[in-house]
């Protein structure tokens, strides 16, 4: 009996440490920034240049700006994911400038040389200064398009749940981190301990602009699933679209952007 009770407080102990282990290194866990300052001329865009985006709580934050080929073209603020920094999407601008569309890809803090340490309250924070920087800029609600990858998926749903847009494309996204979380570590209870939850499945039905959800059947990431429940919940217009044979990071490979323009054309044409 003895030994029974000191083997279930032993396992008690154990998992305590996991869980309290968890806690702490939660936000390393979910964020990987590549805090090194990217490199605008490797991106190999003519008129692709650096612009600082300050925020309400005092951070400059690096933004490379793209403009439309017409004075009137939709803009695309890129909302990157978890990992690296906008140089590592600059393989994007080419095929967003051959649409005609001008694009501003916000780097996050403590991301891409910025100061600042990531969070779900700070990097909203950046979303939010980076769609009134292009307002500032004289590009209007009607010629924005919020393209949130990944994570940056979370951050576009509140930011289109706020204010108004031209449209959302949702690439790769998720229900919320808390179902991730609870997906991957089923045996601790991260609905009491996470700090960041990144809820888009609570936001998406105040979402009035039209809404893409794109998204890689094979994606090991964030399931599919994910991404069809959160379509399912957002109102009209929505659509979605499904990568057969896509993963996580290959949607753009496999047709994301003409997608993103197919349903941009039918439903937000300035």
């Amino acid at each position: 009996m003895r030994t029974a009770l000191y083997g279930a407080g032993c396992l008690l102990v154990v998992y305590g440490l996991v869980a309290v282990v968890l806690f702490l290194m939660q936000r390393r866990i979910l964020y990987h920034p590549d805090n090194t300052p990217p490199d605008l001329a490797r991106a190999g865009i003519p008129n692709l240049r650096a612009i600082a985006v300050p925020t309400p709580d005092g951070l400059s934050l690096l933004a490379w700006y793209m403009p439309p080929a017409t004075g009137d073209g939709l803009v695309v603020l890129h909302l990157h994911g978890n990992a690296g920094n906008i140089g590592h999407r600059a393989y994007r601008l080419g095929p967003l400038s051959g649409l005609g569309w001008g694009a501003l890809l916000l780097e996050y803090r403590g991301f891409g040389g910025n100061l600042g340490t990531p969070s779900e309250a700070g990097l909203l924070i950046d979303a939010r200064a980076a769609l009134a920087a292009l307002r500032r800029m004289g590009i209007p609600s009607g010629r924005i398009l919020l393209w949130g990858e990944s994570l940056g998926s979370g951050l576009a749903v509140r930011l289109a749940a706020e204010q108004p847009v031209a449209a959302v494309l949702l690439e790769a996204p998720y229900t919320s981190i808390t179902d991730l979380a609870r997906a991957r570590f089923p045996f601790v209870p991260v609905r009491w301990l996470l700090l960041d939850r990144f809820d888009s499945l609570a936001a998406v039905g105040g979402v009035r602009a039209p809404l893409l959800v794109m998204h890689g059947e094979r994606d090991r990431i964030v399931p599919a699933a994910m991404g069809r429940a959160l379509y399912a919940a957002a109102p009209e217009p929505k659509a979605l679209w499904i990568a057969p044979d896509a993963g996580h990071i290959d949607l753009i490979e496999a047709g994301a952007i003409a997608a993103a323009h197919d349903f941009v054309s039918r439903h937000a044409a300035p």
